[in-house]
C-alpha cells in the first residue's frame, strides 16, 4: 500500500475532495482531507466518513491511518 494508492481512494469515496496523504513505511500514513460533504459534521463523523472509503483495508493493508485535518472548503481557507 502507498500513499497515492490511499488519496484516489478517499478522492473516488469523496468526490471533488482535496486529499493529501504522507507515509514512509507502507503501513502507517497521516492525511488531510478537505470536502464539502463535511458540511455540518462533526469531527467524528468526518473521520468515519474517510475511514469508510478505505472499507477493510483499514486493519489489513493500512495499519494506521491518522487524520491530522478534515475540513470543509471554507474552514480550509
Amino acid at each position: 500500500m502507498n500513499a497515492d494508492t490511499i488519496r484516489q481512494l478517499i478522492e473516488a469515496g469523496l468526490p471533488g475532495a482535496q486529499v493529501e496523504v504522507r507515509g514512509e513505511d507502507g503501513v502507517h500514513f497521516e492525511a488531510t482531507v478537505v470536502s464539502a460533504a463535511f458540511a455540518g459534521k462533526l469531527p467524528l463523523a468526518r473521520h468515519r466518513m474517510v475511514y469508510a472509503t478505505l472499507g477493510e483495508l483499514m486493519g489489513r493493508e493500512i495499519h494506521a491511518l491518522q487524520l491530522t485535518k478534515t475540513q470543509t472548503p471554507d474552514e480550509a481557507a
